[in-house]
């Protein structure tokens, strides 16, 4: 029986532990060649230990497979481009970058200093785009050259982004930015051969096991909410049965997935000349409107309103 992604060469960011790592294993288990970055920080970005990425090249060799170990860093121009370099240099060639790599600095707005800010900014959404773009170089090079791509950018997304989450204003603005990245990408990139997609995973990993809903959980709440179930997904987008599937944002929370949908306009109305005229009819129009997550007014301590700060 051949394997879904036979031959297929594969950089994942991030690719050492949690969501990452099992995005490498499984392509690895379906027959990919991988390219396992990660600088080895901790959640926040701090620090730098290669051998968490070494394993996971160790566990890939020992079960077959081929992979090698990056160390560079995603929200640097030049070391992104480095990955795409490698993969070509070492496999001879790139099929498919998967963009999993991130940190969390979370802070109510009030509290988040410029520096929480711009590292979750620069980690998640401009190393999603350095790694595509120098990605996208290369494939569009192919196509001038008359080559064929069956190519897939599969970027990481969350909940946080699609539908809003206190005390992640850098985070959820990162992660927004990449589901409106990937719907553009993706139709830039179609004419050359390269799908783009996005996953807003839930998983319990190290950076979710002290949040609401992850703290506390069991064994057997740990495997329902695996990153495997992310994997799984993200290896089938990767593979070239998903050829004609690109501009979707997948919601997966254990073995299930959707599909988030984009942005789209709710209930109209036609305001009159003057700044009054739109208080005249902003009543019946937010009457029409569907509330966003957390704005019901339901939470005893105020719509939207976390039970302590952070």
């Amino acid at each position: 029986m051949s394997k879904l992604n036979e031959g297929r060469i594969a950089i994942v960011t991030g690719g050492a532990r949690g969501i990452g790592r099992e995005h490498c294993l499984m392509l690895a288990s379906e027959g990919a060649k991988v390219v396992v970055n990660d600088l080895g920080g901790d959640v926040t970005g701090e620090g730098g230990d290669p051998s968490a990425a070494q394993q996971v090249v160790a566990e890939i060799e020992a079960m077959g497979g081929e992979a090698v170990v990056n160390g560079g860093n995603v929200a640097d121009f030049e070391q992104a481009k480095g990955m795409v370099d490698q993969a070509v240099d070492t496999f001879g060639g790139l099929d498919v970058v998967i963009n999993n790599a991130g940190i969390l600095r979370d802070r109510m707005m009030f509290s988040m200093t410029e520096s929480d800010w711009d590292a979750v900014v620069a980690v998640h959404l401009k190393g999603t785009f350095n790694v595509s773009h120098h990605a996208s170089v290369y494939w569009r090079g192919r196509a001038k050259e008359g080559l064929e791509n069956d190519a897939r950018i599969i970027n990481t997304s969350s909940p946080s982004g699609i539908y809003g989450n206190v005390g992640q204003t850098n985070y959820g603005a990162a992660k927004a930015g990449i589901a409106a990245f990937t719907v553009i990408a993706a139709m830039e990139l179609v004419r050359y051969g390269v799908t783009v997609n996005c996953i807003a995973p839930a998983a319990f990993t190290r950076m979710t096991a002290d949040l609401p809903g992850f703290a506390g959980a069991d064994e057997a709440a740990q495997e329902a909410l695996g990153p495997r179930w992310i994997a799984n997904v993200a290896a089938w987008l990767a593979s070239p049965d998903a050829k004609n599937v690109t501009g979707r944002v997948f919601d997966v929370v254990g073995n299930r997935v959707g599909i988030a949908e984009q942005w789209h306009l709710g209930p109209t109305a036609t305001q009159g000349d003057t700044p009054a005229s739109v208080g005249e009819i902003m009543p019946d129009l937010m009457a029409r409107a569907r509330l966003n997550p957390g704005m019901d007014g339901q939470d005893a301590e105020g719509p939207g309103r976390p039970s302590k700060e952070i």
